[in-house]
């Protein structure tokens, strides 16, 4: 039960004015504008954007700032706002087969057409800090890279790696279907889920949450063994279909992480030995959420496939589903702050009657 607590409007308006005032920090220091958080803090920002479900660089650079850098909190602000903006339309499927390439890899085949491209990445860095970077106004190292990019006016299609193992029929192939996906943010979730609304949950999910399912997957609690058929980054098309025209027309481009797991599958009751697909589609630059989120994908799938339940959390649709929301998760811990007076009182009347008891049948007792 909660109680309502009067008379604190001033020291609520108190603690406003003391969060702008550590929000803004020493004077001294020259105050974060927008853009350097939205050009220099990259990556953050794609966080924002994918657990907020809202692609728009300033509003979540806004909202780190506004959050005092709680990526958490900032996606709190962006799913907000989210609720208050007119829906216009809904776009066509993104093909990400156009997709104009920052970043190509595949951990299965050597050799791509189109090549691999290794793009910006932490992955062969020393992980040591760079102290040159505490000097103000350092130029990065801008050394001309020796292969030569494709202009991004001339869109190349760059196929799927799992398209080379559907030639010969060893992967899975995904049936096309004309049915709409449900919409997450406009109907509350079912069980049991279908995959698009489940993958609608990952991939709005908590990137360290969904990355501990992952991570239990590959020490056994999934029974999967994947390997990244290919994970690419870049810029999409979105287009809209106007009626009134009668064809798509582009509004813009937006930046997506996209990975395809290939797992080893034995077959079951219901289908063949062949390997089988995980999924992971996010805004911005998350390759690892991307990854992290295929595996859970794949692990999800155990009943479509015939397999075995083992338990695992990750292969638990409802464990899975209802906890990886981290604005659900932070509102129920939040929560358990408001005065809950009431409750503590009858708990302390509770255990105080039970100490009495238990010390009266111990002194009985002796």
């Amino acid at each position: 039960m909660y109680v309502a607590v009067k008379g604190g409007e001033r020291a609520i308006d108190n603690a406003h004015a003391w969060l702008a005032e550590e929000r803004r920090g020493d004077p001294s220091v020259p105050d974060l504008t927008i853009p350097q958080i939205r050009e220099q803090l990259r990556l953050a920002v794609n966080r924002v954007m994918a657990e907020g479900s809202l692609y728009d660089p300033d509003l979540a650079a806004l909202a780190i700032k506004q959050a005092r850098g709680d990526l958490i909190e900032a996606v709190f602000l962006i799913r907000a706002y989210r609720t208050t903006l007119p829906r216009f339309a809904a776009s066509l499927p993104v093909d990400t087969g156009a997709m104009a390439v920052d970043r190509r890899i595949s951990a299965t085949f050597k050799d791509l057409p189109g090549g691999q491209v290794l793009g910006p990445t932490f992955d062969y860095t020393h992980r040591l800090l760079d102290f040159a970077l505490l000097a103000e106004g350092a130029s990065p190292d801008t050394r001309p890279s020796p292969q030569k990019e494709v202009p991004r006016d001339q869109p190349t299609r760059v196929p799927h790696v799992t398209s080379f193992l559907n030639r010969d029929g060893l992967i899975e192939t995904a049936a096309p279907t004309d049915c709409a996906p449900p919409d997450l943010t406009r109907e509350p979730m079912e069980l049991p889920a279908s995959r698009a609304l489940r993958l609608q949950a990952i991939t709005r999910g908590d990137e360290g949450f969904v990355l501990g399912l992952a991570y239990s997957t590959q020490r056994g609690y999934g029974r999967t063994h994947a390997f990244v058929g290919e994970l690419r980054i870049g810029q999409v098309a979105v287009e809209v279909l106007i009626p009134e025209l009668g064809f798509a027309v582009e509004i813009g481009e937006i930046e997506l992480t996209e990975c395809e797991t290939v797992n080893q599958f034995k077959g079951s009751r219901t289908e063949p030995p062949q390997f089988t697909r995980g999924y992971g589609l996010v805004f911005g630059q998350s390759e690892r959420k991307a990854i992290a989120m295929s595996l859970v994908d794949r692990a999800l799938r155990w009943q479509e496939l015939g397999e075995d339940f083992t338990g695992a959390p990750a292969q638990d649709e409802e464990f899975v589903l209802m906890h990886c929301d981290n604005i659900q998760a932070t509102g129920f811990l939040e929560h358990i702050k408001l005065p809950h007076y009431v409750d503590f009182q009858a708990e302390l009347e509770l255990v105080r009657k039970l100490r009495s008891e238990a010390m009266a049948m111990q002194e009985a007792a002796e």
